[in-house]
């Protein structure tokens, strides 16, 4: 599966310099998956339409292979800095994670962990 990019202005994506990955790793019953991927892409294009935002990746994670019956994704947020996490952690994050507990129940887990880019250093690319 490739990745989905869902992008706040696709204009502008590469143009800004993204301080911060907010990442959320799912994992899920494999009987809920295809309708939860359709929620999903909703709701990361919610997510990325608010301020501070750049884009998002919706990745399927292979390695490590997911238990029996179960699907594992990945969501990476590229953002413009810590405040704009700090603002969507404090005014939007409750009513968007309750949103997905309410249609899912336990159905699926969610962990997350937030990144900080290095800065490019020539060579260092990859």
């Amino acid at each position: 599966m490739s990745a989905d990019v869902i992008s706040a202005d696709a204009t502008s994506a590469d143009a800004i310099p993204a301080g911060v990955v907010y990442e959320v790793n799912l994992d899920l019953e494999v009987a809920v998956r295809a309708e939860y991927l359709g929620w999903l892409a909703a709701h990361v294009a919610e997510i990325c339409a608010l301020p501070g935002f750049i884009d998002a990746r919706i990745l399927e994670v292979t390695d490590p292979a997911p238990a029996p019956g179960r699907a594992s994704l990945c969501v990476q947020y590229r953002l413009t800095g810590p405040e704009a996490l700090g603002v969507y952690l404090a005014e939007h994050a409750p009513r968007l994670r309750a949103e997905g507990a309410a249609r899912f129940g336990t159905r699926f887990t969610a962990s997350r962990r937030v990144l900080a880019l290095l800065p490019e250093r020539s060579g260092n690319t990859g």
